[in-house]
């Protein structure tokens, strides 16, 4: 299976990012937006592919996985967790906020059968592959 994540703006960001620095505005960081992107581990096996998804903190029922015209995407939501201003934090670096992940399928997936679980703050996403048609070997017989 080959990623290819599916990045629609990822030139015009690449220019955006560059005139910014070009006329010396700060450049903003995924930290300072409130958008983060998890970790995605990618593994094939004979029958099917699998994707693991590290969304720790992350209620299963605020992801939503779609796959529409060969692209599947994973989005959801990390709510901030309630702190108490008593306790006094030095250091904050978990982001919250929205998030979303695409991925190209390859025309070997069946995107009817895909299946989702969520365990111990990773969520597996099971990709069935199509049964390939074996060529069939035609004789040719004497008139």
């Amino acid at each position: 299976m080959t990623v290819v994540r599916y990045e629609p703006w990822a030139l015009v960001n690449r220019l955006q990012k560059d005139i910014d620095r070009l006329f010396g505005a700060p450049i903003a960081t995924a930290a300072d937006s409130g958008a983060w992107l998890p970790p995605v581990d990618i593994h094939e096996e004979s029958g099917r592919y699998l994707v693991y998804v590290d969304l720790p903190g992350v209620d299963p029922k605020a992801v939503e996985i779609t796959s529409e015209q060969g692209v599947l995407t994973i989005r959801g939501r990390r709510e901030e967790t309630q702190r108490e201003s008593a306790e006094g934090y030095r250091r904050v670096e978990r982001i919250k906020g929205e998030f979303e992940r695409r991925f190209s399928l390859p025309e070997s997936a069946d995107a009817q059968g895909i299946r989702a679980k969520a365990s111990h703050g990773v969520l597996e996403i099971s990709i069935p592959k199509l049964a390939q048609v074996q060529p069939q070997r035609i004789t040719v017989e004497a008139a």
